[in-house]
């Protein structure tokens, strides 16, 4: 999938609404803006577990969750305004020389077009797609096809897929996104 200015800057809505009063489930509910997942139209993609990355204008930026009553980063792009519900507001910050960037900087390969990337490896949220070392994993590239598009059907299809979650991508732009522990169903530690 190819990522315009417009993909590699906005983050991507869940396909559910979420239960923020209670255990934070998603409940059977569209978030408004989504409903052309159920209708059908989209394609189905595997959302990989890792932290977001782009390249953007040859520049290679890692995203940067400035929280509530924090200060933004120097430089820092914003990729929207802060979220009303949780004050979160994410921006992307340049890779730098320091070691806290070192597993992005030994995953670039330096080819890479711009775009939206998911670092995933070794070292990154305990390694759960397997990796060996630390890749760049250009978003959208994985197509699922048999993917279900109501709750139901998406709780029992997730039940054995040891997957992350799923992002569809509609011709215009727009991506919704869905991960399996939004049902409460825990991934297999196969690694």
């Amino acid at each position: 999938m190819d990522c315009g200015k417009e993909e590699i800057m906005k983050k991507i809505i869940s396909l559910f609404k979420r239960n923020y009063e209670g255990d934070r489930q998603i409940i059977n509910e569209i978030v408004e803006g989504a409903e052309w997942v159920v209708t059908g139209e989209g394609i189905a993609t595997r959302k990989f577990d890792g932290t977001a990355c782009a390249i953007i204008n040859n520049k290679f930026y890692k995203r940067y969750d400035v929280k509530k009553g924090k200060n933004i980063p120097l430089d820092a792009i914003p990729c929207q305004e802060p979220d009303l519900i949780t004050g979160h507001h994410p921006h992307w910050v340049l890779i730098g020389n320091g070691s806290e960037d070192k597993y992005f900087r030994e995953a670039l390969k330096g080819n890479e077009p711009d775009g939206t990337y998911e670092l995933c490896g070794e070292k990154i949220n305990n390694n759960s797609e397997g990796f060996t070392g630390h890749h760049l994993i250009p978003h959208g590239k994985e197509i699922i096809t048999d993917v279900p598009r109501t709750f139901d059907e998406l709780k029992e299809w997730f039940r054995d897929k040891n997957i992350e979650g799923i992002v569809w991508w509609h011709p215009d732009g727009r991506m919704v996104k869905i991960k399996k522990k939004d049902f409460g169903l825990k991934r297999t530690d196969l690694y």
